[in-house]
């Protein structure tokens, strides 16, 4: 335990007798904005004085302003309302990202005003022209085609500002494969398409740059980005962590606890890991490091519970959107099916947590440091007002857009209810610009994206390659799913999860869906693992955000947190096993065993992947529940029954050892 404390440069528990919160543990937010910009291309973002960091900012607040409009009062035709969302979009990306790293980030550039305006341009002109283009019925002009190719250029452009360079290589990769498909081995091989097919296909019709991916983003996406900006103004997440910090800071292990959980609460107002990780890790990584976890531990704890976020109710992850678009149900429906394999997710890695705690004898927080909960929910419970809102107007059938446009209006209005969470008028501009700001990389990662789907579609690749992957697998379900596995974390290495979820629902899930597995249960497979992928190292973005506001070995953080998280990539196997899992066709008789046998094997498989129980386990013991873990996996009662006897035996197996040895 001394070596523990040394390493992690811990003298103790803070000998102030002042109650800690959010505000007094957290710092300033310069340091959270630097750990951001350190780990997420995002925001690495121009901050201009003058003139130009005016303009940027009434820019951002006409775009929130537009996306609120049409939200609230009907949503422009989609040759319209695409176009003018990417518009703002490409400009505020090449005013904001710098064309070089040698630019400077204080000033603004001529020649990236020069490319904001150009790009700009490229769709106003499908605005200005709409009847025009519609008329000609899919025979381009010479003008046509030339601000269609500037438009494919400046969005490969956009995308590698702001998300990076791999997402515009796999979408470059598409798009010469349908022109070079006559030169392609094998099935892969197609007639061909001429450039003039494909600049046509890709700008001026809704199947490439402007296709469903950029139609969510302009619509669903945005409009829950910039309710979760509102939320975050109220002060919702400080209240998150405040209630998490009360509820588990005194248990063994307490900080890591709150981590967990408060991490999971900021999931439902924020889809992305590394915003979760930074946001909340300011705060409970320091805490943790007080008590003896060692710094690598402490990040990886944070990583891997912020990761979880994406997959949480109600505001989840871009990709959540995206799929309801692709597969034609409610998002209301993906949103309830993903409650419980989020639920699972977090009690493993409580449960790893909790583990970790008991082995290393680590004790919680002074309860008098802790914050009342009865008077945390006093000060700011009202702001759970909002998510109850939009979760009610979902259910009873409003669309996701009109629910998101009135859950905003409810939180400014709830918000002023207590002086200490009123917004100001600055408060509310603020949340347009952030809106904005945050929605930029989800749009320009669609926009980049839809040239792969425009590909697909021209192509019929998609079909191709899923029949491929399951005749690689040997006609298997288990194989397919282990290899879709795979190239989703393989994809995860450099693919936002956007984009990620995009590539494979047009290739992987077809390919899952030949096996009779339901539609929805075969989406949510990949989008569970294009989320996980971000702790996969050597490119786990999420825990080297966290290791890097820890101090800890970025790799070993990054292991750490995959351990930590190694239940998430059982988990979906266990819904497409037991669809009932997500609510299909569910009711009580036929998912009650099904929910059992899932918490069970996710309990089982957190002892397994933590090596301690009752106590330490041995490498044999790990390996037979483990395997019990998988047997609860597999649907039927005999192997639910095998795999539960195992593991009350190796409970008793325990029990009796530590009989014996005291």
């Amino acid at each position: 335990m001394d070596e523990v404390k040394k390493e992690s440069g811990a003298t103790g528990l803070p000998q102030e007798k002042r109650q800690l919160n959010a505000d007094t543990v957290a710092g300033d937010q310069s340091a959270v904005q630097e750990n951001l910009e350190k780990y997420d291309t995002e925001s690495r973002y121009r901050r201009p004085d003058g003139f130009w960091g005016k303009a940027i900012k009434l820019i951002c607040i006409v775009f929130s302003l537009f996306q609120f409009y049409t939200a609230g009062f009907g949503v422009l035709p989609a040759q319209i309302q695409r176009p003018l969302h990417v518009f703002f979009t490409f400009v505020l990306i090449f005013l904001l990202y710098p064309s070089f790293a040698s630019f400077s980030r204080k000033t603004m550039h001529w020649l990236d005003v020069l490319l904001a305006a150009l790009a700009g341009s490229t769709m106003i002109y499908l605005v200005v022209n709409y009847e025009a283009i519609l008329y000609r019925g899919g025979l381009p002009t010479t003008l046509d085609l030339i601000f269609g190719a500037l438009a494919i250029l400046f969005t490969f452009e956009a995308a590698r500002r702001i998300v990076g360079l791999p997402i515009v290589l796999v979408a470059l990769a598409f798009v010469l494969y349908a022109h070079f498909g006559k030169i392609m081995p094998g099935f892969l091989a197609h007639r061909g398409f001429s450039w003039t097919r494909i600049v046509n296909h890709m700008y001026l019709t809704t199947e490439g740059i402007l296709g469903s991916p950029v139609g969510v983003s302009s619509t669903f996406v945005f409009m829950f980005i910039l309710f979760g900006a509102f939320l975050n103004k109220t002060g919702l997440g400080k209240f998150f962590i405040d209630l998490a910090l009360a509820a588990a800071g005194h248990q063994a292990g307490g900080p890591a606890k709150v981590a967990v959980i408060s991490s999971a609460f900021f999931g439902t107002i924020s889809g992305s890991s590394v915003a979760n990780t930074v946001t909340t890790g300011t705060f409970t990584i320091p805490l943790m490091k007080s008590i003896g976890y060692l710094p690598h531990f402490a990040g990886a704890v944070e990583a891997a519970s912020s990761t979880g976020g994406q997959l949480m109710p109600p505001i989840m992850g871009a990709a959540a959107f995206i799929m309801s678009d692709f597969i034609g149900v409610p998002y209301i429906t993906i949103a309830i099916a993903a409650v419980l394999p989020a639920l699972l997710y977090y009690m493993a890695v409580f449960i790893m947590i909790h583990m970790e705690a008991k082995r290393l004898g680590l004790r919680g927080l002074p309860k008098e440091q802790l914050p009342n909960t009865k008077k945390i929910f006093l000060a700011g419970g009202h702001l759970l007002i909002p998510l109850f809102v939009i979760v009610y107007m979902l259910i009873k059938g409003y669309t996701p857009l009109k629910a998101a446009f009135y859950s905003i209006l409810w939180t400014v209005a709830v918000a002023m209810c207590r002086k200490n969470t009123r917004m100001k008028l600055s408060d509310i501009i603020a949340a347009f610009d952030e809106g904005a700001r945050s929605s930029l990389g989800v749009a320009a990662a669609c926009a980049c994206a839809g040239l792969v789907i425009g590909s697909v579609t021209l192509t019929g690749i998609g079909l191709k390659l899923a029949n491929g992957i399951v005749s690689l697998a040997g006609g298997h379900l288990f194989f397919t799913l282990v290899l879709t596995m795979i190239t989703s974390i393989l994809l995860g290495m450099g693919l936002p999860t956007t984009a990620k979820y995009i590539v494979l629902a047009s290739m992987a899930a077809p390919a899952i869906q030949k096996f009779g597995v339901p539609v929805l249960a075969a989406h949510m497979f990949i989008f569970y693992y294009g989320i996980i992928a971000d702790l996969t190292p050597p490119v786990a973005l999420a825990a080297y955000a966290g290791a890097g506001i820890a101090g800890a070995n970025p790799m070993r953080t990054g292991f750490t947190a995959l351990r930590l998280a190694v239940a998430g990539f059982l988990i979906p196997y266990f819904f497409v096993y037991s669809p009932e899992l997500l609510m299909i066709n569910a009711s009580v008789a036929n998912t009650t065993v099904p929910v059992v046998t899932a918490i069970l094997g996710t309990v089982l498989l957190s002892f397994a992947a933590a090596g301690y129980w009752l106590r330490n386990l041995n490498l044999f013991e790990r390996a037979v529940i483990f395997a019990a873990s998988l047997l609860l996996i597999q649907p039927g009662w005999m192997t639910d029954v095998i795999g539960a006897g195992v593991g009350v035996a190796m409970y008793l197996l325990q029990k009796m050892t530590l009989k014996n040895r005291a």
